[in-house]
Protein backbone atom coordinates (compact mmCIF):
# COMPACT_ATOMS: atom_id res chain seq x y z
CA UNK A 1 0.00 0.00 0.00
CA UNK A 2 1.38 3.27 -1.00
CA UNK A 3 1.57 6.32 1.50
CA UNK A 4 -0.96 7.90 -0.33
CA UNK A 5 -3.43 5.53 0.12
CA UNK A 6 -2.22 5.09 3.75
CA UNK A 7 -2.97 8.89 4.25
CA UNK A 8 -5.92 9.23 2.58
CA UNK A 9 -7.05 5.91 4.13
CA UNK A 10 -6.60 7.20 7.99
CA UNK A 11 -8.55 10.62 7.01
CA UNK A 12 -11.00 8.90 5.79
CA UNK A 13 -11.20 6.87 8.43
CA UNK A 14 -11.28 9.32 10.68
CA UNK A 15 -13.60 11.50 8.76
CA UNK A 16 -16.22 8.76 8.77
CA UNK A 17 -15.47 7.69 12.33
CA UNK A 18 -13.73 4.74 12.30
CA UNK A 19 -11.10 3.29 13.86
CA UNK A 20 -8.77 5.47 13.03
CA UNK A 21 -10.41 8.46 14.12
CA UNK A 22 -9.57 6.89 18.09
CA UNK A 23 -5.66 6.86 16.78
CA UNK A 24 -5.26 9.85 15.66
CA UNK A 25 -5.64 8.76 11.91
CA UNK A 26 -2.66 9.16 9.20
CA UNK A 27 -1.84 5.53 9.84
CA UNK A 28 0.50 6.82 11.57
CA UNK A 29 2.10 8.56 9.88
CA UNK A 30 3.80 11.96 10.15
CA UNK A 31 1.78 14.96 11.24
CA UNK A 32 4.53 16.51 8.77
CA UNK A 33 3.25 14.39 5.94
CA UNK A 34 -0.52 14.91 6.79
CA UNK A 35 0.32 18.77 6.58
CA UNK A 36 2.00 18.78 3.15
CA UNK A 37 -0.38 16.42 1.65
CA UNK A 38 -3.44 18.98 0.70
CA UNK A 39 -0.49 21.43 -0.20
CA UNK A 40 0.92 19.17 -2.60
CA UNK A 41 -2.33 18.26 -4.04
CA UNK A 42 -3.39 22.00 -4.47
CA UNK A 43 -0.02 22.64 -6.03
CA UNK A 44 -0.35 19.69 -8.44
CA UNK A 45 -4.26 20.62 -9.18
CA UNK A 46 -3.24 24.64 -9.78
CA UNK A 47 -0.18 23.80 -12.57
CA UNK A 48 -2.64 21.43 -14.42
CA UNK A 49 -5.71 23.99 -14.55
CA UNK A 50 -2.82 26.56 -15.43
CA UNK A 51 -1.57 24.11 -17.81
CA UNK A 52 0.37 23.48 -21.02
CA UNK A 53 -2.71 23.47 -23.60
CA UNK A 54 -1.78 19.77 -24.36
CA UNK A 55 -4.97 17.61 -23.49
CA UNK A 56 -2.50 14.54 -23.64
CA UNK A 57 -0.73 15.42 -20.65
CA UNK A 58 -1.32 16.19 -17.18
CA UNK A 59 0.85 19.77 -17.03
CA UNK A 60 1.45 19.69 -13.28
CA UNK A 61 2.77 16.37 -12.59
CA UNK A 62 4.44 16.06 -15.96
CA UNK A 63 6.16 19.87 -15.40
CA UNK A 64 7.33 18.60 -12.28
CA UNK A 65 8.80 15.48 -13.68
CA UNK A 66 10.63 17.93 -16.57
CA UNK A 67 12.52 20.02 -13.69
CA UNK A 68 13.30 16.56 -11.77
CA UNK A 69 14.79 15.65 -15.08
CA UNK A 70 16.50 19.01 -15.51
CA UNK A 71 17.83 19.07 -12.17
CA UNK A 72 19.66 16.04 -12.58
CA UNK A 73 16.52 13.71 -10.91
CA UNK A 74 15.11 11.79 -14.32
CA UNK A 75 16.21 8.54 -13.35
CA UNK A 76 14.53 8.72 -9.68
CA UNK A 77 11.04 10.75 -11.61
CA UNK A 78 10.93 8.10 -14.50
CA UNK A 79 10.65 5.37 -11.47
CA UNK A 80 7.39 7.17 -10.15
CA UNK A 81 6.01 6.98 -13.04
CA UNK A 82 6.77 3.68 -13.84
CA UNK A 83 5.34 0.24 -13.03
CA UNK A 84 8.46 -0.93 -10.70
CA UNK A 85 9.33 0.09 -7.05
CA UNK A 86 9.91 4.43 -6.78
CA UNK A 87 13.23 5.54 -6.08
CA UNK A 88 14.14 8.12 -3.62
CA UNK A 89 14.58 11.65 -3.72
CA UNK A 90 17.06 12.77 -1.87
CA UNK A 91 15.84 16.19 0.73
CA UNK A 92 18.29 18.18 -1.09
CA UNK A 93 16.91 17.98 -4.11
CA UNK A 94 13.96 18.88 -3.26
CA UNK A 95 15.32 22.84 -2.82
CA UNK A 96 16.91 22.37 -6.09
CA UNK A 97 14.01 21.57 -7.63
CA UNK A 98 11.51 23.90 -6.15
CA UNK A 99 13.73 26.85 -4.98
CA UNK A 100 14.10 27.78 -1.67
CA UNK A 101 11.78 30.74 -1.70
CA UNK A 102 9.15 27.75 -2.85
CA UNK A 103 10.10 25.24 -0.16
CA UNK A 104 9.70 28.18 1.99
CA UNK A 105 6.19 29.14 1.04
CA UNK A 106 5.07 25.31 1.02
CA UNK A 107 6.50 25.08 4.21
CA UNK A 108 4.43 28.42 5.69
CA UNK A 109 1.31 26.86 3.76
CA UNK A 110 1.63 23.60 5.54
CA UNK A 111 2.45 25.27 8.93
CA UNK A 112 6.06 23.37 9.50
CA UNK A 113 9.74 24.67 9.06
CA UNK A 114 11.52 24.01 6.08
CA UNK A 115 13.89 21.14 6.41
CA UNK A 116 10.42 19.11 7.71
CA UNK A 117 9.05 20.50 4.05
CA UNK A 118 12.29 19.34 2.03
CA UNK A 119 12.41 15.97 3.74
CA UNK A 120 8.39 15.25 3.95
CA UNK A 121 7.91 16.41 0.32
CA UNK A 122 11.09 14.02 -0.42
CA UNK A 123 8.88 11.20 0.86
CA UNK A 124 5.48 12.49 -0.54
CA UNK A 125 6.21 13.07 -3.72
CA UNK A 126 7.11 9.55 -5.40
CA UNK A 127 3.99 8.05 -3.90
CA UNK A 128 2.04 11.05 -5.06
CA UNK A 129 3.36 11.34 -8.56
CA UNK A 130 3.05 7.34 -8.51
CA UNK A 131 -0.43 7.04 -7.37
CA UNK A 132 -1.20 9.44 -10.21
CA UNK A 133 0.27 7.60 -12.71
CA UNK A 134 -0.79 3.63 -11.87
CA UNK A 135 -0.65 2.58 -15.25
CA UNK A 136 3.20 3.81 -16.28
CA UNK A 137 1.74 6.79 -18.05
CA UNK A 138 0.62 10.35 -17.65
CA UNK A 139 -3.06 10.38 -17.48
CA UNK A 140 -4.45 13.54 -19.57
CA UNK A 141 -5.00 16.87 -17.84
CA UNK A 142 -9.19 16.86 -16.97
CA UNK A 143 -8.24 13.10 -15.41
CA UNK A 144 -5.91 14.18 -13.41
CA UNK A 145 -7.72 17.51 -12.57
CA UNK A 146 -10.60 15.19 -11.20
CA UNK A 147 -8.66 12.91 -9.71
CA UNK A 148 -7.27 16.08 -7.45
CA UNK A 149 -10.30 17.21 -6.85
CA UNK A 150 -11.18 14.16 -5.44
CA UNK A 151 -8.51 14.00 -3.30
CA UNK A 152 -8.56 17.21 -2.23
CA UNK A 153 -12.44 17.02 -1.25
CA UNK A 154 -11.84 14.24 1.18
CA UNK A 155 -9.46 16.05 3.22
Amino acid sequence: MGLLTQILGGLAGRALGGRDSQRGGGAGLSPVLLALLPVVLRMLQQRTQQGTGMADRASGIGDLLDQLTQRGYGRQAGSWVGTGPNEALPPEAIEEVFGQEEVHRIAQQAGVGDDDARSGLSQLLPDVVDHFTPTGTLPEGDRLTASLDDYLRRL
